[in-house]
């Protein structure tokens, strides 16, 4: 059905799903369980998500760079994760993986941060 020009002015464009879509469902329960990777039968049956419509709901949300693919299992993307921290989502994920390897959280960048003047010349 055609929308006016006004309403397509209107609309959003920050690419999320709809509060109660299955890509929604979906995307809520990985990044619930954001250190985990599930198989399509495992998000059937942890979400109200219909198993015949897992499989294709994953698909378009992988085309989106939401979720990433290996193998038989499926969760968040890093791209999500850090999509979540840039809109007021932050994901306690991304924090975790930085710091796991050592590497300061972003929060923290300015106390590990050179100053381009005190380094010395070799």
């Amino acid at each position: 059905m055609p929308i006016e020009a006004e309403a397509f002015e209107q609309l959003s464009d920050d690419d999320q799903p709809r509060p109660g879509t299955n890509a929604a469902k979906l995307l809520e329960f990985l990044r619930t369980n954001a250190e985990m990777a599930f198989t399509q039968s495992e998000l059937a049956d942890r979400t109200d998500v219909t198993a015949g419509s897992v499989g294709p709901t994953l698909v378009r949300l992988r085309e989106r760079d939401r979720v990433d693919h290996h193998g038989n299992y499926w969760r968040l993307s890093d791209h999500e994760t850090g999509v979540d921290a840039a809109t007021g989502h932050a994901s306690a994920t991304l924090a975790a993986r930085e710091s796991d390897d050592e590497t300061p959280v972003m929060a923290d960048w300015h106390e590990h941060a050179v100053d381009p003047r005190e380094q010395r010349r070799e």
